[in-house]
């Protein structure tokens, strides 16, 4: 089985995911990015994505980029997450790319998220 096979099986099962009616864009290696689209289902008070929105996608892309630099027989999970909210969510989608940028006993992915149609950019670090 290719990683990127076992990452878009691994996806389907995520029903996090599937809530939020988010796709696998692309899977490369150290890298995976993610999209969703901005629905009043995942909407805050004031109309714009929930930040969990973009916490929960940004999580995933890293853990997914994570993934793709480990053995295949080796599954990864969070430890720990930081996010920095710059601007809100607002437009169609968002889109979160998961990057690994030091792989070695421990990886430290990098996430840039930015919704495509308002341009706006988020940082999340995990």
């Amino acid at each position: 089985m290719s990683i990127d096979t076992k990452i878009r099986k691994s996806f389907a099962l995520q029903g996090m995911m599937t809530t939020l009616g988010a796709e696998i864009l692309s899977v490369a290696v150290g890298k995976v990015i993610l999209s969703a689209p901005i629905t009043p289902a995942i909407s805050q008070q004031q109309g714009f994505a929930h930040a969990a929105v973009a916490f929960a996608l940004g999580d995933s892309a890293a853990g997914y980029s994570a993934l793709t630099v480990m053995p295949m027989e080796v599954e990864v999970l969070t430890a720990e997450m930081k996010i920095n909210l710059l601007a809100p969510a607002a437009g169609d989608r968002l889109e979160a790319t998961g990057k690994v940028i030091r792989a070695g006993k421990r990886l430290i992915p990098r996430v840039l998220q930015n919704d495509s149609a308002m341009d706006f950019g988020y940082r999340l670090r995990c």
